[in-house]
């Protein structure tokens, strides 16, 4: 039985690379920080780097319970981090996701490339298709996302997103992130 049982958590998608401004890290510093300061779990990629790294080692300072989900192909490259509360090894990318949507309340999604989309966009996808519904949180540090914000009013003007653009909920701050997936 581990110390989170009963309560609440969320999953955050972001890079292992720290990008190229100081204002990413410190967005991801913050939010591991806030998670923990309001009893709130984390659950996210398991790596020791980048923006991922950020978030589990400001939880961890802050006394958090962090949960990491790293698929065993991934534990040499992204440098799995040996100092979280759960470490998970999975055998698969789709099981990593599977197994940190099923454990999060909420999602809340920070700078990242290709992989952070791709996790952003199937729980999306997922919410569209009533397969959960659980908030879906996009933490736009530094406007980093403006550009696909814009692109996705393009697509749902558009008619591609059938009504659904309003369910990716936009904050620019940690606080603002938890007040919109209902945990702050």
């Amino acid at each position: 039985m581990h110390e989170q049982i009963g309560k609440k958590s969320v999953a955050v998608f972001c890079a292992s690379a720290s990008g190229a401004r100081p204002e990413y890290a410190a967005a991801a510093d913050d939010l591991g920080r806030t998670l923990a300061e309001r009893g709130i779990g984390l659950i996210y990629g398991g790596g020791k780097t980048g923006l991922m790294g950020a978030v589990a080692d400001g939880a961890l300072a802050a006394g958090g319970y962090v949960v990491g989900v790293i698929p065993h192909v991934l534990v040499d490259l992204e440098v799995a981090h040996d100092g979280v509360s759960e470490l998970h090894v999975t055998s698969t990318m789709h099981t990593r996701k599977a197994l940190m949507a099923e454990r999060a309340d909420a999602f809340i999604i920070l700078p990242g490339g290709y992989g952070t989309f791709e996790e952003m966009f199937e729980v999306l996808a997922w919410q569209t298709l009533k397969i959960h519904s659980k908030p879906v949180v996009l933490l736009n540090v530094a406007g980093f996302y403006d550009s696909m914000l814009a692109f996705l009013d393009v697509c749902d003007r558009e008619g591609m997103l059938r009504g659904n653009r309003g369910i990716l909920l936009v904050a620019e701050t940690a606080d603002r992130a938890l007040q919109l997936a209902g945990l702050g």
